[in-house]
């Protein structure tokens, strides 16, 4: 385990729960109102259509690379070179020290220039926290759920 920390998990827990909240309270376009009582200043950061924070996952035992799953339930292993894998993913559900992510695949067209749009797949996964070292934000995205 990271540090050998076992019921430490505070730091990316907490960082995962301010990003499921985000989530959970995404909203349209619709639904965004320029009012004088909004709970913001400027643009609001979640009303144009994001509902997805895409984060990658570092565990001790990864030797520096981002942890990955695969893009389908059929595929078995990512040490398998027929099994497609991402390592980018959405947080679904956060129990404490356990997470559970949809795995996220990169959208082959359809990217506007100097972005990238993610698409959600059927393969979900649980984690340990206390398995992860770190995390990495990537840019607030709008995905088909």
């Amino acid at each position: 385990m990271c540090n050998n920390k076992k019921d430490d998990c505070n730091c990316i827990s907490e960082i995962l729960k301010v990003i499921l909240l985000l989530q959970l309270n995404s909203t349209d376009d619709e639904a965004c109102l320029e009012t004088c009582d909004k709970g913001f200043l400027g643009n609001n950061v979640v009303c144009p259509k994001y509902n997805t924070r895409p984060v990658m996952l570092y565990t001790a035992f990864g030797n520096g690379k981002p942890w990955e799953m695969p893009t389908s339930k059929t595929g078995e292993s990512c040490e398998d070179p027929t099994t497609e894998c991402s390592n980018v993913f959405r947080i679904e559900k956060l129990d404490g020290c356990c997470a559970t992510f949809r795995v996220l695949e990169q959208c082959p067209r359809g990217s506007e220039k100097g972005t990238t749009t993610w698409k959600a797949t059927n393969s979900f996964f649980t984690m340990d926290l206390t398995c992860v070292c770190a995390i990495r934000c990537l840019k607030d995205t709008a995905v088909d759920l």
